[in-house]
């Protein structure tokens, strides 16, 4: 027989319901934007075969719910079982869905509506002391990141669509200040990873203190005009700074440039959600993959971070040596510390958000752009898969570089501090840009 819940409890219950209905709420009014703003036939035509068509990730986001929420939370009789296989990510490549029998649009809604419809009925009586899976409302937090992980998939396929602009937003903010050059990183121990973030992932945990050498490194992302002094300077075409994969890569698919860039008279145009519009000096460059990000910090003399380095510099704090949640602090992001929500479809100019520079004065780190670390992606010291194994350990190994930090596309439910992303260092579709980093030399203070 289950104890009676305290006043306090159920004070705290029911502020969690209201959390967790709010953000579900708000990741699928993000769904429907990016899937009403084009036709049936849009949602179901394959873009790029490296995207699924977008009717295929609005169904799947249903079926992802139907079976944490429904079937393993609630314990509720299935949805539409029948569909499990045709919305497994790991039997279906991406290549592949389009042949499949997938759901229309009417169809799919329909199903997202009735499934949603359950996880309100259960998320009314749900205990969030029940399991593991349920504490803190842990598998509602992963639903609803699971969702905005997908809306920012989405807007990956909408920015490599065909056709007239369907997509709309404001411009980010201008600079507020002038920001360059680079910070330095005193030697020493700092927490990565977490232990206490509710809704943190499983790769993400456990916290561990690692012990880092004096660095240095970029106060912010490597801008376009920076990224078109490589271009200019034959970058593209001298192998010295290039790996033999990346130069192999490079060749193959003869990169000159990042994607979506063409040459505009002397200088170079960029195509954002279906607009030509030049190439911004001080935006952060964005869709080069990581043997382009590892090229230029060759040819500049750095390196790029590795993902200790890029989160001691977003989170470690000199004057208290606690790791904050940001690096602006604990309390969640807003407009004025970083530009996330796909509230602008651009990464903000360099200087935009002073507000959500780090204690030593880092830049941008949560927003704009992911940056590439020079990391492969496997379990910090300690690392239990929870709660299945597909969600990252199944990826750990010298196949994938971490990204870190988040993107303009990026939700602020999907992005912490400790969060980690992960890709083939041959991906450009995301929105993946770098800074750069080096080792301190000599007199640059250590401890």
């Amino acid at each position: 027989m289950r104890a009676p819940q305290s006043g306090a409890d159920q004070v705290g219950g029911e502020r969690l319901r209201g959390r967790i209905a709010a953000e579900l709420a708000r990741a699928r009014s993000r769904t429907a934007l990016l899937t009403e703003a084009v036709d049936d036939d849009d949602l179901m035509r394959q873009h790029s075969p490296l995207m699924s068509p977008l009717v295929w990730d609005l169904a799947h986001v249903g079926n992802q719910e139907e079976l944490w929420l429904v079937r393993d939370v609630g314990g509720r009789e299935p949805v539409r079982c029948d569909i499990d296989e045709l919305y497994d990510a790991f039997k279906q490549p991406r290549r592949d869905r389009p042949a499949l029998p997938l759901l229309p649009p009417a169809e799919a809604r329909a199903y997202l509506s009735t499934v949603r419809d359950k996880v309100h009925d259960l998320l009314d009586t749900v205990r969030f002391t029940d399991r593991p899976l349920v504490a803190d409302g842990f598998a509602f937090g992963m639903i609803v990141q699971h969702e905005q992980q997908h809306d920012e998939t989405m807007l990956a396929t909408h920015q490599l669509r065909s056709g007239p602009a369907v997509l709309h937003a404001p411009p980010p903010p201008e600079p507020r200040l002038a920001v360059g050059g680079e910070v330095l990183v005193p030697a020493g121990e700092f927490t990565m990873g977490t232990d206490t973030d509710p809704w943190a992932l499983d790769n993400e945990r456990p916290a561990h203190r690692v012990d880092l050498p004096a660095y240095v490194i970029d106060a912010a992302p490597v801008t376009n005009g920076a990224y078109q002094a490589f271009i200019d300077d034959g970058g593209y075409s001298d192998p010295r700074w290039w790996s033999a994969a990346g130069w192999e890569h490079r060749v193959r698919e003869q990169l000159v440039a990042p994607m979506h860039w063409r040459r505009d008279g002397a200088g170079w145009a960029y195509r954002r959600f279906g607009r030509w519009d030049p190439v911004r000096a001080d935006e952060p460059v964005v869709h080069v993959c990581w043997y382009e990000a590892q090229a230029y910090a060759a040819w500049a003399g750095k390196r790029l971070p590795t993902e200790a380095e890029w989160e001691k510099a977003a989170r470690w704090d000199p004057v208290t040596g606690r790791s904050r949640r940001y690096p602006w602090g604990d309390e969640d992001p807003t407009e004025a510390y970083a530009n996330l929500d796909q509230r602008h479809l651009r990464p903000a100019p360099v200087g935009a958000y002073p507000a959500g520079a780090s204690p030593l004065g880092v830049h941008q780190l949560i927003g704009d752009v992911w940056e590439w670390t020079s990391s492969t992606f496997d379990g910090h010291p300690g690392f239990t898969a929870f709660p299945y194994r597909e969600y990252s350990e199944v990826f750990f190994g010298d196949d994938y570089r971490v990204l870190r930090g988040g993107s303009f596309g990026t939700d602020r439910s999907a992005c912490r501090g400790t969060f980690r992303n992960w890709d083939y260092p041959i991906r450009r579709q995301i929105f993946s840009g770098f800074r750069c980093a080096r080792d301190a030399g000599p007199g640059e203070s250590g401890r």
